[in-house]
């Protein structure tokens, strides 16, 4: 949306294509506190809309549909929805993440029955239970907090010996009474019957395994690139990010890439925001011819 508010602000006839209201992961996301301008931080569904309106009222038009893939069409880009096609002389992909699986056995079975990756959607379901939390960077962090709102007990497991979180909010877990962290801890299987009723632990220090009886489990392991529209048009690393230079372009003329879908991106929103204001400029900078 910054990407589309300063093309539209430069003059560029400029259309977003999102395939759900404005903000996609972060409306699930309860409080958001580290977003300049916002000094009591903001929610996800909140912030969403009003960047979706500034961006609008610049002249940036919304379009209703999903990208599903990039090709050329000579001069132009064409990028192809499930509800039209649509031509560019320059795009930016601002495709975002998704939430890895965690790969455990059981996690697959029961998504939906006690497994989530959603605690601001899934939480309210685990009023007065005990539930756990898979990772140890701040999404781990931030929806173990938030689960604390409703949850007996939270217990956070991670793999290994300290987190990746910010350090603000490492603070907060370990200061919190209802959460516990287990360290060198792996969950190696799902437990349940018709939802999740525990998980299989491996101590990674001694190789000790043991269980621990449960209402749900969310696991925020980390991010996929959103980047299969642009498979093969454009190099990508191992991960699927998009290499990009300092200007947000790829190796294809005319097509950009930014926020957590080009490769070294700090998975951060503000820094999101950075990229797609640099992309946009660089766009018009280029359909310029300069």
């Amino acid at each position: 949306m910054t990407a589309g508010m300063y093309a539209a602000r430069y003059g560029l006839s400029t259309g977003l294509i999102e395939q759900m209201m404005g903000g996609a992961q972060i409306i699930n996301v309860e409080r958001i506190e580290n977003f300049p301008g916002f000094p009591e931080g903001i929610a996800g569904a909140e912030l969403g809309p009003i960047l979706q309106e500034q961006a609008m009222n610049a002249g940036m038009q919304f379009i209703m549909d999903e990208a599903n893939e990039v090709s050329r069409d000579g001069d132009f880009k064409l990028v192809s929805g499930y509800a039209g096609s649509y031509r560019a002389r320059a795009v930016i992909v601002a495709t975002g993440s998704r939430l890895r699986s965690a790969g455990i056995p059981g996690e697959e079975e029961y998504r939906d029955r006690g497994v989530s990756h959603c605690a601001t959607c899934d939480g309210p379901m685990s009023m007065g239970q005990t539930v756990g939390v898979v990772g140890g960077g701040d999404s781990a962090a931030d929806e173990a907090l938030t689960l604390t709102e409703y949850a007996d007990r939270v217990l956070l497991f991670h793999r290994r010996d300290q987190l990746r979180a910010q350090h603000v909010l490492q603070q907060r877990l370990q200061e919190h009474p209802k959460i516990q962290l287990h360290w060198n801890t792996q969950v190696v299987e799902v437990l349940g019957d018709n939802s999740v009723t525990g998980v299989r632990l491996l101590n990674t220090a001694n190789n000790e395994e043991s269980q621990v009886a449960l209402n749900s489990l969310f696991v925020y392991v980390g991010l996929e690139p959103n980047s299969e529209l642009v498979q093969g048009l454009v190099e990508m690393d191992n991960a699927g990010h998009i290499p990009v230079n300092l200007s947000m372009a790829t190796t294809e003329p005319g097509l950009y890439a930014v926020g957590d879908v080009r490769q070294h991106s700090a998975a951060q929103l503000v820094a999101a925001a950075g990229d797609g204001a640099t992309a946009a400029i660089a766009a018009y900078k280029y359909l310029r011819g300069t």
